[in-house]
């Protein structure tokens, strides 16, 4: 079978992740790199070996119909229309999480998919690290999963550039962080739907680049020309149709002692702790038990990562089903939205 033609839509940050992936798998050839930066599309068409550099996706669809599937890594403003000009040109999709700005985009977005027969993935990467494979294979150790609790807290991780710009952004740590954590419990539930969110988000801190120590949190570090009007801090409920809530907390800087990350499920037969790797705690035989597996269950980004790409070749092949998808992407937008609404008014929103 011939390999498939793929691009990748914004040379930023996460693409290498993405180009890698498409380099590791034999189904794969990887023809073509778009950026709005020069410096950054040069520079990852020479890291990656890829000659042709497109500025305009839209010129790069055009002049290379033989183009089957792209990535779009873009910043999140860019999502649907990146998204959108390569399924009406014909090209599967696979977008990085969150799927759009909003519910509306969301919804535009998988529209175009439907209308154009294409396959359209969202990058929930959480959905295919070893701890959530293992959880989903231990499920029935679980009983009914009645609460969740998911935190992913920095002291001062704020990642500076385009993640604080509201505009570029549509969120901070809510929209940036809370999707993958959001999605991930409601993967684990079933991908149940959502029934109400009260939410609360703050700006108190911003991006504390008046610190002059401690480490730089990402490649796209904080500026003096920054802009940073995205929320500091998001805590959300979210209730789920089978009666299961969700407990949120998100943040990019925080006063607290150190970072904190953890994913944690209770059931009426066990409760299950994701955060570095998979742990099972439950009662045998009349005694409460902890339970670890012996293999790696940890997630691991570049494993994920690979496994969402080879998920995406799958569903284009026809192999399998979609994993994430749009209608996926669609819920988590409803969530995203539902919150920010909550924390403006104050009050639950019934979704």
């Amino acid at each position: 079978m011939k390999p498939l033609n793929v691009a990748v839509i914004g040379a930023g940050n996460i693409s290498p992740v993405h180009i890698r992936s498409y380099l590791n798998n034999p189904e794969t050839d990887l023809v073509a790199l778009c950026d709005i930066d020069p410096e950054t599309l040069s520079r990852r068409g020479k890291e990656y070996g890829v000659g042709r550099l497109f500025s305009d996706y839209n010129e790069m669809l055009r002049e290379m119909p033989e183009i089957d599937a792209v990535s779009v890594c873009t910043w999140n403003s860019a999502h649907a229309g990146a998204a959108i000009a390569a399924l009406e040109a014909g090209k599967h999709v696979l977008c990085e999480k969150p799927m759009a700005l909003n519910a509306e985009e969301a919804r535009t977005m998988q529209a175009a998919a439907e209308k154009n027969n294409r396959v359209l993935q969202i990058g929930f990467v959480r959905r295919f690290g070893r701890d959530a494979a293992t959880a989903r294979r231990f499920s029935e150790e679980f009983g009914e999963i009645y609460y969740a609790r998911a935190v992913c807290v920095r002291r001062n991780g704020n990642p500076g550039g385009w993640f604080g710009d509201k505009s570029r952004s549509g969120g901070g740590p809510l929209i940036d962080l809370g999707v993958h954590f959001i999605d991930l419990v409601r993967y684990l539930m079933g991908n149940v739907k959502p029934v109400s969110v009260y939410g609360a988000t703050f700006r108190k801190l911003g991006d504390r680049r008046h610190i002059r120590t401690g480490r730089v949190y990402s490649a796209a570090s904080v500026s003096k020309d920054d802009v940073c009007d995205v929320e500091d801090f998001a805590t959300a409920l979210i209730r789920f149709e089978n009666g299961a809530v969700l407990d949120l907390q998100v943040g990019f800087t925080l006063n607290l002692c150190q970072d904190e990350t953890k994913v944690e499920l209770f059931g009426t037969k066990g409760g299950a702790d994701l955060t570095n790797g998979f742990k099972l705690y439950t009662e045998q035989n009349g005694y409460l038990t902890n339970v670890s597996i012996a293999a790696d269950t940890s997630f691991d980004w570049d494993i994920a990562f690979q496994r969402e790409v080879d998920a995406f070749v799958d569903a284009i092949r026809g192999r399998a089903e979609v994993r994430a998808s749009a209608e996926d992407g669609v819920e988590i937008m409803r969530i995203l939205d539902a919150v920010y609404r909550s924390a403006e008014t104050g009050h639950e929103v019934i979704l």
